[in-house]
């Protein structure tokens, strides 16, 4: 169950937050909300997927670590084995709030049950013994900024590419080296032939809006899928 409260120096001087990469510390996950501003460097690494929410009244769009639930490709023991982790993992066990008065600034809550809050004398300070944020809490309000501004930019986002018809159903079924087989289903991708029959106009909108970039890095993206796969061959060789 998680505890979501908001994070002040009064109340949590002291507390301490494991930065570390284990199964047990919740970074045993498929995929990772991302938004568009990031897509740039999580093409990098992961492929990008869209699927609609659990409500299926909008969509999302995710980095995709693996082909099953609980599955992170990614995490090797306590390493993550890639450059960059989205946003919205980076921030754990921190949340955005809403403001405390109407048009003021978003507050940092945390969640207090997050198996990221520790105590042992390895884990990072939140505060220093002044209750002034330490270097680690300002980098993470940093991230949470970037992410916020990104979540601004995601109605606008899959509000243009369902304008124009860019959403397709993408059903990615993997065959792996034993033979067995794993697929992705309910999934959606670019919708590459339209896109390429976009004219001009449309095309310097979505980018004049700053929405053709993500767009052309989400496809970009899907060639990670054989890095995916090979990474997948690799656990199963490891453990058969």
């Amino acid at each position: 169950m998680a505890n979501h409260v908001i994070l002040t120096s009064e109340e949590h001087r002291t507390l301490r937050i494991s930065t570390a990469r284990s199964a047990q510390l919740g970074d045993a996950v498929m995929s990772s909300l991302v938004v568009p501003n990031e897509f740039r460097r999580v093409q990098n690494d992961y492929p990008i997927l869209f699927r609609l929410t659990p409500q299926r009244d909008r969509f999302q769009a995710l980095a995709m670590f693996g082909f099953e639930p609980g599955e992170n490709l990614f995490l090797d023991g306590n390493r993550w084995d890639a450059p960059y982790r989205p946003l919205a993992m980076q921030i754990q066990p921190f949340l955005i709030g809403h403001p405390a008065v109407e048009g003021g600034d978003k507050q940092i809550h945390i969640d207090l049950d997050s198996p990221r809050v520790a105590t042992d004398c390895e884990s990072v300070r939140v505060f220093d013994d002044l209750g002034r944020p330490t270097p680690y809490l300002e980098a993470v309000a940093e991230q949470m900024g970037e992410l916020d501004a990104g979540w601004q930019q995601t109605d606008g986002f899959f509000a243009a590419l369902t304008r124009y018809d860019l959403l397709e159903p993408l059903t990615l079924e993997i065959t792996l080296d034993d033979g067995s087989t794993n697929r992705l289903v309910g999934y959606h991708g670019i919708a590459e032939e339209r896109l390429h029959q976009l004219d001009a106009g449309v095309l310097a909108a979505l980018h004049a809006d700053g929405h053709l970039l993500p767009v052309f890095m989400a496809m970009a993206s899907l060639a990670n899928v054989t890095k995916l796969i090979a990474r997948k061959n690799q656990q199963v060789a490891a453990h058969g």
